[in-house]
């Protein structure tokens, strides 16, 4: 029996900040739009592109950079990648020309798609044992930072405008530096995966699970990116506040984060399918029960639905890489990046429909996706859950 690998609690709680910084600035972008709109009078579908743009750039290189990095660790990515992105997002605040702040939303999601493979990959190398629940962790983080962004940004440039932008590059400079110094060497990771010709029979095998999952992820991500886009646009046509919109967007995505580490640890005991399956369902009555409730019952099943929309969201990516267990980094690229960028891709179909329609029959389109990805996740493949694994393992 080979003895098990320390667990290094500090550089898991380092490279968690840098997600929850990096997440941070992936919900940047729709933080803005309500500004940009008020500004520059932008359309629905001019918005939704915008956004659009950076998930694409983010997510289809990630499965390129995932392969690259099972064949090679390059921890220069993560750092690089974190001040790329912070560096291209505070520029957005200062360009008045619509196509320079396409051009700037599509670098900037280059270095999200460096950082995730391989700060994931990781993740696992330091988790001894425990790569599952870490990589809950590393993800929740994540979603932490989602959830902050409108509560930190949007007062940020209420009160002294888009020109202050600029000085958002300050935290993603003070991440780098971190991951600069405390990363994981080159020495441990990867150069051990399989050649290009094993990934394909890999992925030829594991083929059908693969696109179940791909779809239920593309799916539940067009309507977690379509929400981020539009629920601020539906807050300020329904004469809400800013700071009023900015705390609801929190609420969800806090909630989301929350049921995401519950989701994990759900999954453990009884399975990644049921898990995935029953949250799915679950959200979009919660969702439109919250569209047509008022006061704290609204807000209650709000924080209900973002938490049973994201309880599945680390527990996909798990899914993936049990799919094809000698490729984790790739299995996170498709299911962090390039999965997540089909359904980010589609958002500027819902940006559409909210100008043809009306905000609130884009909104209910997306309320009622999840129940869509969820009857799709019924087809994916059953595994036994991680406590049963312990249990059979004595």
């Amino acid at each position: 029996m080979s003895p098990t690998k320390p667990i290094k609690y500090s550089t898991i709680s380092i490279l968690s900040l840098a997600h929850m910084l990096n997440d941070m600035y992936s919900n940047y972008l729709p933080q803005m739009l309500p500004f940009l709109v008020a500004a520059t009078a932008l359309t629905t579908t001019r918005a939704a592109i915008l956004v659009s743009v950076f998930t694409i750039s983010s997510s289809f290189i990630q499965p390129l950079f995932g392969y690259f990095l099972d064949r090679q660790g390059k921890r220069w990515l993560v750092h690089v990648g974190t001040l790329w992105m912070a560096i291209m997002l505070s520029l957005t605040g200062l360009v008045h020309n619509y196509l320079l702040l396409v051009v700037l939303a599509g670098l900037a999601g280059l270095g999200t798609a460096a950082f995730h493979p391989q700060a994931s990959t990781m993740i696992t190398v330091v988790s001894g044992d425990r790569k599952a629940v870490f990589l809950s962790t590393f993800v929740a983080f994540g979603n932490i930072g989602f959830a902050l962004s409108p509560l930190l940004l949007v007062p940020l440039f209420q009160t002294y405008g888009l020109h202050a932008t600029i000085y958002t590059v300050i935290p993603g400079i003070f991440v780098a530096l971190l991951l600069f110094f405390f990363a994981p060497k080159n020495d441990v990771l990867g150069g051990n995966a399989p050649t290009f010709l094993e990934v394909l029979h890999s992925l030829r095998s594991a083929r059908s699970e693969l696109l179940t999952i791909t779809g239920v992820i593309a799916i539940r991500s067009l309507a977690y990116t379509g929400l981020l886009t539009i629920l601020p646009l539906y807050f300020q046509a329904q004469k809400l506040s800013s700071i009023a919109s900015s705390h609801l967007v929190f609420i969800m995505l806090f909630s989301g984060a929350i049921g995401g580490v519950l989701g994990g640890l759900i999954s453990d005991n009884y399975g990644r399918k049921p898990l995935i399956v029953s949250s799915l369902i679950l959200s979009t009555p919660l969702f439109y029960s919250f569209l047509h409730s008022h006061g704290t019952l609204s807000v209650v099943f709000l924080a209900l639905a973002g938490a049973s929309l994201l309880s599945s969201f680390s527990v996909t990516v798990v899914a993936a890489q049990e799919a094809i267990p000698n490729n984790k980094s790739l299995a996170a690229g498709l299911s962090m990046g390039f999965a997540g960028g089909i359904g980010g891709l589609m958002v500027i179909i819902i940006g559409r429909i909210g100008d043809s329609y009306g905000l609130s029959s884009a909104i209910s389109i997306l309320f009622f996706l999840p129940l869509v990805a969820g009857i799709i996740a019924l087809f994916m493949k059953s595994r036994p859950s991680a406590k049963a694994g312990r249990l059979s393992a004595r």
